[in-house]
């Protein structure tokens, strides 16, 4: 194995960075859904040629898809094995997220790639179709028994063999899309960002030479996993628990616990999961690996300065018990993960904050709010507007949370208004920051936000796939609990809400009638009594904070300056 010195290594990691990134910007630019171009929700990286896990990924991708990708990977390494006829050009793609984590909106393509006639790495993308079949125009069935009900699901095959396109493939999926064209140019996308990535690699291994490169890959793995042992280290030992849960599973109105149990050993951590709710009929179960690659981001929001490399997880056991919601087993539906794996993220946070909550964050608002509005045009043609919504962050020992960001399983971006509503039939009358909403602490956390959707068409249905509508995001260190998700429907008798709050499946709209999501806040970090009365007035001067909420959470001296 080539020795390579540090500064050589810190170049070639930028470089296979910049490969994934720019593939990362191929799709963003080229795809024709805003799930997609707008809210860049997909991914690109390395990985390794045996083992599939994760050698680089790109910056602008949704880290949840770090981990699963490694998954993916090794169900092609495994499907090709048992072919046994594994050749240069040859393209997978897959949306079966028992094998490849996540949910079937999520379609997957893994190419190998050949050095010399050998296999040196795998490339993959994946990235958020927006339609793939099932009850659901967008796929997110809140009342989903199965994964059958949920979408079209797709295993291992190859897409293209050698080279050749393989148009009957191409056929089947766009025969189970309501939206073919969508889903056609989406696909051209990520052909696209893996041919890039193959030229790019091309050039990186003319430059360098594949054995300095796979040398340069094994070291960065190594640094990875030495980087996560130093942390840890530097921690006490220790068991620490929380325990946090979900409103229901969208059939059985009962609450679903979450638990998590951290343990610190020397330069060795354990997340162990034991305690957690077992298998649920309606879609909030995750697959096994859709609950180790969470683990992932959470330790990566603890510890930013480690990289997305496989390493991290070395020093690190994740114990899921068999049967619990988080190691689902088809035909189980999933299509309601990313509720799942925030709550994980939370009691992980939580637990992590009694450890050192200098390093840690409350809770974040804890739902994307999957919202689908579906419909027909006035000449027939379908629509689906699909949108994902955004609310607070928790506070930190550094700063308050941020108002109105996204969910922190990635680094997606809330799509504008001006874009939907000109993709789509409908009108905002309202997208706003939401007063009081934000948990109270010595650095409160961030605001959620108010949403108003108005059908500017004759009749749709809406669907809805949330959570937090029972239990608010929790503040740490002393700091208090954010606002609970607010949910409501216009008919023509007036609002409603729904009998499950936070999901909801066939909401008839007529033109002219609404949806509002008021979603939550984050928690707050420290005592609220610790905040600085002069940061209170600031907030009730902004709108953040009514003068009766602020006198009831923090007191009345910040009345003194507001004068």
């Amino acid at each position: 194995m080539t020795e390579i010195d540090p500064i050589t290594l810190a170049v070639l990691a930028g470089r296979m960075e910049q490969i994934a990134d720019e593939m990362d910007a191929t799709l963003f630019r080229s795809a024709f859904n805003p799930i997609i171009a707008e809210a860049h929700d997909a991914s690109h990286g390395l990985y390794h040629a045996t083992t599939g896990d994760t050698l680089v990924q790109g910056k602008s991708g949704l880290p949840i898809f770090v981990g699963v990708m490694a998954f993916a990977v090794k169900a092609v390494i495994e499907k090709a094995a048992e072919n046994g006829d594994l050749a240069d050009g040859d393209i997978y793609i897959f949306n079966d997220a028992h094998m490849g984590g996540t949910h079937l909106s999520d379609m997957r393509l893994v190419r190998p790639y050949f050095r010399d006639g050998q296999l040196f790495c795998y490339l993959a993308s994946v990235g958020h179709w927006h339609d793939v079949g099932g009850a659901v125009p967008g796929n997110y069935n809140p009342v989903a028994t199965d994964a059958f009900q949920e979408a079209f699901i797709l295993p291992p095959v190859r897409i293209v063999r050698a080279g050749e396109v393989q148009t009957d493939i191409i056929d089947i999926l766009m025969r189970n899309t309501r939206l073919p064209q969508s889903a056609q140019g989406d696909l051209n996308g990520q052909l696209g960002a893996l041919d890039l990535g193959v030229k790019r690699l091309d050039e990186l291994l003319d430059s360098y030479g594949a054995e300095t490169i796979r040398s340069a890959l094994d070291a960065l793995g190594h640094r990875a996993e030495a980087l996560m042992r130093s942390e840890l280290e530097a921690l006490p030992d220790g068991r620490w628990e929380a325990e946090d849960f979900l409103d229901n599973d969208g059939i059985t109105d009962a609450p679903l616990p979450i638990k998590v149990a951290l343990e610190i050993e020397g330069d060795r951590m354990m997340l162990d999961f034991d305690g957690t709710a077992p298998v649920t009929a309606g879609p909030v179960n995750i697959a096994l690996p859709t609950a180790v690659a969470t683990a992932y981001v959470a330790i990566k929001h603890i510890f930013p300065v480690l990289p997305a490399n496989a390493g991290v997880m070395r020093p690190i056991e994740v114990r899921v018990p068999e049967g619990s919601l988080l190691a689902a087993e088809f035909p189980a539906p999933v299509g309601g993960y990313t509720e799942t794996i925030l709550r994980m993220i939370d009691v992980i946070f939580s637990a992590f904050a009694q450890v050192s909550p200098e390093r840690a964050v409350a809770n974040a608002y804890g739902t994307i709010n999957a919202l689908s509005i579906a419909g027909k045009r006035a000449n027939g043609a379908p629509w689906v507007m699909f949108s994902f919504y955004g609310g607070g962050h928790g506070g930190s020992v550094e700063s308050d949370g941020l108002n109105h960001g996204n969910a922190p399983i990635s680094t997606a971006t809330i799509p504008p208004l001006e874009i939907l509503e000109a993709a789509y039939p409908v009108m905002f009358r309202q997208w706003a920051l939401r007063p009081d909403s934000a948990g109270p602490g010595q650095h409160r956390g961030g605001l959620g936000a108010i949403y108003e959707i108005e059908l500017l068409e004759e009749q749709a249905e809406a669907f809805l796939f949330g959570e937090r509508g029972r239990y608010a995001p929790r503040g740490i260190a002393g700091g208090g609990d954010a606002d609970l998700n607010v949910f409501t429907y216009e008919q023509s008798d007036g609002w409603h809400t729904p009998p499950f709050t936070s999901k909801m499946r066939g909401m008839k709209l007529a033109r002219g009638q609404s949806v509002r999501l008021e979603t939550p806040g984050g928690g707050g970090y420290g005592p609220p009594g610790d905040r600085d009365a002069a940061a209170v007035a600031r907030d009730v001067a902004l709108g953040y904070l009514t003068p009766q909420h602020a006198d009831v959470v923090y007191g009345t001296a910040w009345q003194e300056i507001a004068r």
